[in-house]
């Protein structure tokens, strides 16, 4: 299962995480893993030219309250490389994983990035997990030509701001949010909203795109609102209350958006719930609890069950990490997958190690890729040709959070060409 994370311990990270931006500018931050060389060993002669050591790096929260899914994109990526990495060293290279610890911020991923450039062994990075910390880092990557491949980022300056080097196997907050207004309005019945949003690229962006729809197609937007509040949201529900809207849309994560709907629900504000993939951790039902049972929320992503190719992935995560695979990890795995495709791809045109501008030549021509979460082939943008988008319900079964989690229903999926 997905790391627990009693609510006590949230609430003492935020906490921890407030102190930290009032205090010193942040530092490159290594991650407390070691780099992992793949288990596997050249079962053929390596070709003329075909030696050294290559690397690929990740970047996602290791630590603090958003730990839970950025430690399932570095495991992912763990596995990915262990397990597909055979294509690099079948042709003599040794590889290595390298991750670092964004902690969820912008100035950490930024910081980490000037280290990873500065190491010319790292030839592709997976990351991020959020799109804020990932548009802070991408200058950095941009200038030393190096490849992102993103499991998780969906704001569409990712792909928009012009970054040559920036790919994403997952779908796009401009649809996202267009997709969540076209449940709660058909599906739900809503007519009115009051929308909440963390402040960050990630959740101000899709709670726009949300606003954008709602108000196109008639829903009363009663409210619109930032906040970067993690604790105590009186201030905010009190308006709210008096308001009466038929749903609270929450664009956001997981640990925020958990104290904030069960003290909306303590409160006895009976609005329904709604929110994107940020939601996607059985972190946000064990702080909020009932509060959350049977709510919707959209995703790019899904559980691992939705998946048949990637039944062995969820058996030998679970047997490396004690836990389940959470949301993002199979395509870290994924993305992870793509990255090791280019290198090799790159090296036997170089006949030789390649540099990072060849590997990012060979991106741009690496066709269609089968991987375990779905088969990727990029536009000229670095775009997926067509995003899933799902809508999920929370289950309201009895148990463990991270059991009941993944016993959440896909109620709805949708292929969606990107804009």
């Amino acid at each position: 299962m997905m790391k627990r994370i009693s609510a006590f311990l949230i609430f003492a990270l935020v906490g921890a995480i407030l102190a930290a931006c009032g205090g010193a500018p942040a530092q490159p931050t290594a991650a407390p893993a070691q780099p992992t060389p793949a288990p596997a060993q050249p079962t053929t002669p390596p070709a003329a030219g075909m030696s050294g050591t290559i690397k690929i790096a990740t970047q996602s929260p290791l630590s603090g309250p958003q730990a839970a899914l950025g430690v399932g994109i570095r495991n992912g990526a763990e596995l990915g490389l262990e397990q597909l990495g055979k294509t690099l060293t079948d042709m003599g290279f040794t590889v290595e994983l390298e991750p670092f610890d964004d902690q969820a911020k912008p100035e950490v991923g930024s910081a980490n990035a000037k280290n990873i450039i500065s190491d010319n062994d790292i030839l592709c990075l997976v990351g991020h997990l959020n799109s804020g910390v990932a548009l802070a880092s991408l200058p950095d990557y941009q200038s030393a030509s190096l490849v992102m491949v993103s499991p998780a980022n969906t704001n569409p300056k990712i792909t928009e701001s012009g970054y040559p080097n920036a790919f994403r196997i997952v779908g796009r907050d401009d649809v996202q949010g267009a997709v969540g207004e076209e449940f709660a309005r058909t599906e739900l019945k809503i007519t009115s909203v009051y929308i909440i949003h963390d402040k960050t690229d990630y959740g101000q962006g899709v709670a726009e795109f949300f606003r954008q729809n709602a108000e196109k197609n008639g829903i009363k937007v009663l409210g619109f609102e930032g906040t970067e509040e993690k604790s105590v949201f009186d201030s905010i529900l009190t308006p709210i209350q008096a308001a009466n809207p038929d749903l609270i849309y929450f664009g956001g994560i997981y640990d925020q958006a958990a104290p904030l709907f069960k003290q909306a629900r303590d409160r006895g504000i009976q609005a329904a719930f709604l929110g994107p993939d940020g939601l996607d951790s059985p972190v946000l039902l064990e702080v909020a609890g009932d509060a959350v049972k049977g709510m919707y929320y959209t995703s790019v992503a899904a559980p691992v069950s939705q998946f048949p190719d990637a039944a062995k992935f969820a058996e030998d995560y679970q047997a490396k990490y004690n836990e389940a695979a959470p949301p993002f990890s199979a395509q870290a795995y994924d993305a992870m997958g793509i990255c090791v495709q280019a290198i090799a791809n790159a090296a036997r045109a170089a006949n030789g190690k390649p540099t990072r501008a060849q590997v990012l030549e060979a991106m741009k021509t690496l066709g269609a890729y089968k991987g375990i979460t779905g088969t990727y082939e990029f536009n000229a943008k670095g775009d997926p040709v067509k995003g899933t988008y799902f809508v999920l319900q929370v289950s309201t079964e009895s148990g463990a959070p991270a059991d009941v989690w993944n016993k959440n229903a896909v109620v709805k999926r949708l292929e969606i060409a990107a804009p």
